[in-house]
């Protein structure tokens, strides 16, 4: 999408402030010897270096902070659990502009002050289950503040307070679709929508979730380091997630070149906030692949619009010399009647030689032998190497209260 001139604006402001305040960003701009004033149009922005998680690694504990210690009114951290924490640092603005985000994705998604929001993403140094929270506060609907876990508990308050609409990661919400269905609650709750995110999902569970529940799913997407949850969110029409630009500029890169792709091309999405004050990122390479759509949406939402996430550019893995996407076993499954949307993949070493091994579940009567050759026929097909398959009935995967993790690779154990 073409930066407009109020987005530069903000840009040209957010430079400044960067230099005269991020340890971060003063040691970035001197290493290539760049000053915020040699950005003058907004052709020049491509000059700005981009910037990873790597980087606010190495930034810990706050030298991506860009005012005093007294404008800091909060903290939060990314969720991963390997490496140095990235600590994000929120100004009083930063906070209300986030609940100012989450709203609009609630209102975008038709909730309202009459709705009860059951949140069960996790609280604390996570942005998920606050940020759902402050947007329900500002919308002015009933926030129920569930938190992760004790699934016991949260089918009853589901039950008993009428809740109209879940938040959750998907993982979570397939375990309550299918304990909503195992329990026979489906006559006594009165949910009608979901905010679902935090992790890629396939169209397979998407409907599995909607059908079992009987509620309408929106695609919420965001991460710490740019605010969290609610910077955009699929509306009505299913045709992507309409993104908020007068707070966040977006771009598309070839992940191996770091090349500007152009509106339809599926690359690295890379943000830049515009107003935020606590820790502002230029250029901030997010390892999503996705795509900004062309044209306006039906729904007349004026924001622009990007493409469901496909994966990370980092969830690749290479197993017989094969490079392999988790979204493509994803595409595959959904097309092999029998499965449903749940699979593990175990990657180990036979000698010196790659072995992987497949775990589908299988959610239709029938011989579990004929769905593995079915799998590994089309594993073949479409990627391109022979591999283990091992079907499974429903539920014998496990299923996270958070993020499921869908590939385990022990060969380098």
């Amino acid at each position: 999408m073409q930066m407009n001139e109020k987005q530069f604006s903000m840009i040209q402001d957010t430079l400044r402030r960067a230099q005269a305040h991020s340890e971060f960003y003063q040691a970035k701009f001197r290493e290539i010897g760049l000053e915020a004033g040699d950005i003058r149009t907004p052709e020049d922005f491509a000059k700005l270096p981009f910037a990873d998680k790597a980087d606010l690694r190495n930034a810990y504990p706050l030298k991506l902070q860009a005012v005093p210690d007294e404008a800091v009114v909060r903290i939060h951290s990314s969720s991963g659990t390997t490496g140095m924490p990235v600590i994000i640092p929120y100004t009083r603005k930063d906070v209300d502009d986030w609940a100012e985000m989450f709203m609009r994705c609630y209102r975008m998604a038709g909730i309202t002050e009459k709705d009860r929001i059951q949140i069960t993403p996790g609280y604390g140094l996570w942005t998920a289950g606050i940020g759902f929270q402050a947007g329900c506060e500002r919308l002015g609907a009933m926030a129920v503040p569930m938190g992760p876990g004790n699934t016991e508990k949260q089918l009853q308050m589901m039950v008993d307070l009428k809740t109209t609409v879940l938040g959750a990661t998907s993982s979570y919400a397939l375990l309550l679709t299918e304990e909503v269905q195992h329990r026979g609650l489906r006559d006594k709750i009165a949910l009608k929508k979901g905010v679902i995110g935090s992790e890629r999902w396939s169209d397979k569970m998407w409907a599995t979730i909607e059908k079992g529940l009987g509620i309408e799913l929106f695609d919420i997407y965001g991460l710490t380091e740019i605010y969290g949850p609610g910077i955009s969110i699929s509306c009505s029409q299913k045709n992507g997630l309409h993104y908020w630009d007068d707070y966040v500029y977006f771009e598309i890169i070839d992940p191996a070149t770091g090349q500007v792709l152009p509106d339809g091309e599926y690359g690295e999405l890379v943000i830049t906030t515009l107003q935020k004050e606590g820790a502002p990122l230029l250029r901030y390479r997010t390892h999503d692949l996705t795509r900004l759509l062309p044209g306006s949406c039906p729904c007349g939402c004026p924001h622009p619009r990007h493409d469901r996430i496909l994966g990370r550019t980092d969830d690749m893995v290479k197993v017989k010399g094969v490079n392999i996407f988790p979204s493509q076993i994803d595409q595959l499954l959904q097309k092999v009647e029998g499965c449903t949307s749940e699979y593990q993949v175990v990657l180990e070493k036979e000698g010196s030689k790659d072995k992987m091994c497949l775990r589908v579940e299988s959610d239709v009567e029938g011989s579990l032998a004929e769905l593995e050759e079915r799998v590994r026929r089309a594993f073949k097909l479409k990627i391109g190497i022979l591999i283990e398959v091992q079907a499974l009935p429903v539920g014998a995967l496990p299923r996270s209260e958070k993020k499921t993790k869908r590939v385990i690779d022990k060969r380098y154990a």
